[in-house]
């Protein structure tokens, strides 16, 4: 949807490095589909446990950002799945397990808030018109840190270390740009449950960045 912008990389000064994985899970392809599943099922079970009493309209910042971070989220699953599935490095396959099951899981509590507010899951509004500066972000029809169709058909085509070093690199920049996006919600919104997802996402995108510079550095990539 948006194109890849320039985030500072000093989203990280204040978070604490974590431990990296060392070792890729031992269930199968298969298995993690079905996980990214669960997941999802999860996060529409999350997304109604909270009563609203208001309810964001169609053009709001709440929906917009919903509505662009679930198209955000569904390419970084894409991308976690192929690590999975075709990643030699077990560091990296474990990192790309993660991201396909936990954005997954948000992708189902974001839907559920659009259900629950009354709302089309397209919309009407433009993609990142929630933000002050969204217009600005948009390239080739692409949010911040998305990758273009022809980085995603190289990812697909990739193989060994070169798909490691590859989906790492991708990933970095994939979530730096959904950061940019995070931070903007927190910004402008009051909705609480909305804040306190948007806020959990930001820490845990934040975390997968250690993980994934370290291996990136490990993986002289």
């Amino acid at each position: 949807m948006s194109a890849p912008t320039t985030i500072e990389s000093s989203v990280l000064d204040d978070t604490a490095p974590q431990q990296g994985r060392t070792s890729a899970p031992r269930w199968g392809t298969a298995a993690l589909a079905l996980a990214v599943v669960v997941g999802l099922l999860l996060g529409y079970a999350g997304g109604l446990l909270t009563p609203r009493l208001t309810r964001p309209g169609d053009a709001s910042v709440e929906a917009g950002f919903a509505r662009d971070m679930m198209t955000h989220h569904a390419q970084a699953v894409e991308m976690g799945m192929i690590a999975f599935d075709r990643g030699t490095d077990p560091e990296v396959r474990s990192i790309g397990g993660d991201i396909a099951t936990s954005q997954q899981g948000e992708i189902g509590t974001m839907q559920t808030w659009l259900r629950s507010w009354g709302l089309d899951p397209a919309g009407s509004e433009p993609a990142m018109s929630w933000m002050p500066d969204g217009a600005g972000l948009v390239r080739d029809g692409l949010m911040p840190g998305m990758a273009t169709p022809e980085e995603m058909a190289k990812l697909r085509e990739a193989q060994g270390r070169e798909l490691d070093t590859l989906f790492l690199r991708m990933m970095v920049k994939h979530h730096l740009g959904g950061i940019h996006m995070i931070d903007g919600v927190l910004d402008a919104s009051d909705e609480s449950d909305v804040v306190k997802t948007a806020q959990t996402m930001k820490n845990t995108q934040r975390n997968d960045l250690t993980n994934l510079q370290n291996a990136l550095k490990r993986l002289g990539g």
